[in-house]
């Protein structure tokens, strides 16, 4: 940390830093600082597809945040992961590559006023880093560092709940990417080979690491943005730099162009909030001065809540069964390690599927995650009995949450809360999904299994009965997004343009989940790849903009 001059510092190396960190570091005239408050990502653990239940609520890889008690469940508190390491979320999560649908990004446009966040003009951003294990197609890109495959194995109750699914009214489909995802399939994965491709490995081995004008700082968690008064004549606030915590001292970075904060959902409102970026009302009321007064901060948290329905079965045997023995144990890690495939190179969920949560819906408002397995809670050990556990989650949720943080000390971490399940509309479509997944369960492909409502239990059927219901088993599917969200010059909420520019403050960006005005129809991961690549033009086309004025 001897020179800490550089044009672009960019803050938090998961999924958005890690391609910006590409992106920008191409242009060998420009110095690029990426920051990372966890470690390296060179934990066995975080390669291997199974290993996500090594690495969720392991302070190596997570940040343990958990919500605040939540009256939509029930005053439960839920386990809240965030990669911390290189590769972020990435590095954790369930793999799956999901884009959402088309309506999505139509209606982000629409509600910032900006036509090229529609899906025509998102499409081709997607396809620039994807890598996809058919190749190039007008829907897939071929050769990016993005990989995404096929995965490698297969369950004959996920079979058959797929073919259950088709006999519910549900099409087959072999790609959920194409702008509509409405249909039962195996997901796809980003793996390659059999191992989990984060964007550690996707966008910074072994490319910027061989780049003179790149510098990594890891185990480094920046305490807050160096803001200061603009000497131009237009005036206004302008960020500097950035101040950071490296284990020993408070250490000053200097960005000559931009400071980038791609800490996420959680992390990005944090250090905003810490630098006095926020609701006047709520950091003078912890002591924090207000340098930018931004209601919107921190509010508009959106996330999927997955109702867990776990179903016995018979006449199969379950991961359940097969991982409950030293042997079956043996066999498992063998498979793996000669073949790449079997249970140790699973996504937390193999099939999914998506479907609307009653007729009247006019598009898929429902995402199931299907598996061969269950338990009571994640972190839990697997039952003894064979099972599948077919989850399913509101992909249009209409409550909102906030992230804000409690002290003005930088370790501590945030007020998470969520407020699943606070409108009457989620309440409803919880109970719906709930009988969608009865209804499925009950098609003759599955009869041949003998499924036995284990959880939630056929005992629970009104519309107040299933809704409780939903808050006493549901949990995240950790998709928390819209906390500093894009929106139009009008719109007193919004805390970046549909550029992602800080408002009222130069030379800062978001690019992260939380800059989403609506969460997508599906896993968020790769969408937020969709907007770093989105960014990164941006970012390159307002310097040039600059030098030459």
């Amino acid at each position: 940390m001897n020179d800490t001059t550089f044009d672009y510092i960019i803050v938090g190396a998961g999924t958005a830093g890690a391609l910006l960190a590409n992106r920008l570091s191409l242009d060998s005239s420009k110095r690029v600082l990426l920051i990372e408050a966890g470690r390296k990502d060179d934990y066995h653990w975080i390669h291997i597809p199974v290993g996500y239940l090594y690495c969720i609520g392991n302070p190596r890889t997570d940040w343990l945040y958990n919500t605040e008690p939540d009256a939509g469940l029930n005053g439960r508190s839920l386990r809240y992961p965030r990669g911390k390491t290189l590769g972020g979320s990435s590095s954790i999560n369930g793999m799956i590559y999901m884009r959402g649908q088309a309506r999505d990004y139509d209606r982000w446009a629409q509600m910032v006023g900006d036509p090229s966040w529609g899906w025509a003009q998102s499409l081709p951003h997607f396809m620039l880093h994807e890598d996809h294990y058919k190749g190039a197609t007008g829907l897939h890109g071929a050769g990016g560092e993005w990989r995404v495959e096929k995965q490698r194995l297969r369950w004959d109750v996920l079979d058959a709940f797929a073919q259950a699914a088709v006999q519910a009214g549900i099409p087959a489909t072999d790609d959920f990417n194409r702008g509509d995802n409405e249909g039962v399939g195996y997901f796809e994965v980003n793996q390659k080979t059999g191992w989990r491709w984060n964007t550690a490995k996707a966008f910074l081995r072994p490319t910027c690491y061989g780049r003179p004008n790149f510098e990594l700082w890891t185990s480094a968690q920046v305490a807050k943005l160096l803001i200061e008064p603009q000497t131009s004549a237009n005036g206004g606030l302008r960020c500097t730099g950035v101040q950071v915590w490296n284990g020993n001292a408070m250490v000053n970075a200097t960005a000559r162009c931009e400071v980038i904060l791609c800490a996420g959902s959680i992390g990005s409102p944090q250090i905003l909030e810490l630098s006095g970026l926020g609701s006047a009302q709520h950091l003078q009321a912890i002591g924090i001065a207000v340098v930018k007064d931004l209601p919107g901060m921190g509010e508009n948290l959106q996330d999927h809540l997955q109702i867990r329905a776990v179903f016995k079965v018979q006449n199969t045997t379950t991961l359940n069964v097969r991982a409950s023995s030293l042997w079956g144990k043996a066999m498992i890690g063998l498979e793996y390690a000669f073949k790449r495939s079997g249970p140790m190179s699973m996504a937390p969920s193999q099939l999914g599927a998506f479907t609307r949560s009653d007729p009247a819906q006019p598009y898929p408002n429902l995402e199931y995650h299907v598996q061969p397995l269950s338990l009571e809670a994640f972190g839990q050990p697997l039952h003894t009995f064979n099972a599948m556990t077919a989850s399913v989650c509101n992909l249009n949720p209409t409550s909102r949450g906030t992230v804000h943080i409690k002290t003005p000390n930088f370790e501590d971490a945030p007020a998470i809360a969520p407020n699943y399940l606070s409108t009457d509309e989620d309440r409803k479509i919880a109970a719906d999904s709930l009988r969608t997944t009865r209804h499925i369960m009950g098609q003759p492909a599955l009869q041949k299994f003998s499924p036995q409502e284990y959880k939630p239990g056929i005992q629970y059927q009104t519309d107040t009965e299933l809704a409780k219901l939903a808050g006493d088993i549901a949990t995240t599917i950790f998709h928390p997004v819209g906390t500093t969200r894009m929106g139009r010059d009008d719109d007193p909420m919004a805390v970046v343009n549909p550029r992602l520019q800080v408002r009222g403050v130069a030379g800062l960006r978001v690019v992260d989940a939380g800059v989403m005005p609506l969460i997508t129809s599906g896993n968020t991961n790769s969408p937020v790849l969709m907007i770093a690549e989105k960014a990164a033009q941006w970012i390159v086309e307002d310097e040039r903009l600059r030098m030459k004025g």
